[in-house]
Formats: structure tokens, sequence, C-alpha cells
């Protein structure tokens, strides 16, 4: 009697809305996403630094907590990476929303576009390690990380430079926490809310049901 051999298992492949586009090389639509998301999200920061003295009211009791929210500032780059899944995404949306946030008047001044090409490169690092060829939730969420240790860094040295080593050390672990929590997982979560609406068909992020 002849052998049989069993069929070889199906290779396995990473679910749709995971996977990388089939190239790297930018599409206008691209481009166009990418300053629409930018915009957007610039206009979230202007808001954010008019309310800012009012913001700062509510952490006075232990200044270096305010680093929870600082998170809301990262929120471009890891969002953008993972829509448009790109090299540079991620570092050309933030600093898009930083170019909104300073044309509009942020009681930050300039400063806030040197803050957006140092978040936006924090960001930005993590798609780069996986080759811009993976996308997931801990891959965003380790995006929202790497942005909000970098903004700690830089936001230690042009703002809080008068506080305590203590104080800075406990500001940056809330901003690298609320980096990973709001521009990681949030920025992760928001694109799926996107592309349920069918608005991202014509990217590979936009393959999910």
């Amino acid at each position: 009697m002849p052998k049989t051999t069993a069929p070889e298992p199906a290779a396995k492949t990473a679910p749709a809305h995971t996977q990388a586009p089939k190239t790297k090389k930018w599409r206008v639509v691209d481009y166009v996403t990418t300053a629409v998301l930018g915009i957007a999200v610039g206009l979230i920061f202007w808001v954010l630094a008019l309310s800012w003295k009012v913001l700062e009211l509510g952490f006075q009791a232990f200044p270096p907590s305010i680093g929870l929210i600082a998170g809301l500032w990262v929120l471009a780059g890891p969002l953008a990476g993972a829509i448009i899944r790109k090299p540079g995404a991620a570092l050309l949306c933030e600093l898009i929303a930083a170019v909104v946030e300073a044309v509009l008047g942020s009681h930050f001044g300039a400063t806030v576009l040197l803050s957006g090409l140092i978040q936006g490169l924090g960001a930005e690092i993590i798609f780069a390690a996986f080759g811009y060829r993976r996308f997931s939730l801990w891959i965003t969420t380790l995006s929202g990380l790497m942005a909000g240790a970098f903004m700690s860094v830089s936001e230690n040295i042009m703002y809080n430079a008068e506080w305590q080593p203590s104080f800075q050390i406990a500001y940056a672990v809330c901003a690298i926490v609320s980096g990973a929590v709001i521009s990681g997982i949030g920025a992760w979560y928001a694109y799926r809310a996107i592309a349920r609406t069918g608005a991202l068909s014509s990217f590979a992020s936009g393959r999910i049901r």
C-alpha cells in the first residue's frame, strides 16, 4: 500500500491589520494623511498649551506628577507610525503637529519645534528598529514609551532644570508611563477605530474587520 504523507501545515501569517505595506516608498496619499493627522493633533497640542496654566493647578501637590498627562504631547508620532507605516511618518507627523502649535501660538514658544523633533525621533526609533515591517499594539506602545522617554529628558533640561534630581526622575517616570499608555496604547486603539470606518482603505493598516 503506498504511503501517504500528511499535508504540511500552512505557514502562519500575521493578522492583516498588523502587516506592513508592500513598499516603503511614499505616495501622495501618505503625505496628505500624515499632514491631516499632524494638523489635527497639533490643534490638540495648541488647546493643551492654552490650558497649561490651569492644568498645572491640578498637580500643585506634587508638580512632577504632571508628567502623567505629558504623553498627550507625543500622540502624533505613534499614531502616524501605526497608520502610515512608512519610514519617517512618526517623525514628520510629530513635527507638523509642533509647527501647528507654534503657528497658532503657544506659551512654550519656538521650543515646541525642538520638542517635536526630539519626541518624533523617539517614536520613530521603535518602528525603525523593527525595519518598518511589524506593527502591533505592543510595538506602538513601545513607540509611545520611547517618545515619552525622549520627551522627559528634553523637558527636564529645558523646563525642569531647577527641580531637584528626585523630582526630575519622578517626572521622567510619569512621562514614560503616560507616553506608553496615552500615546502608545491610546494611539493603537485610535487607529483601530479610524480603520473600522473604512477611512484607511488605501493603507495596509486599513485591512481590518
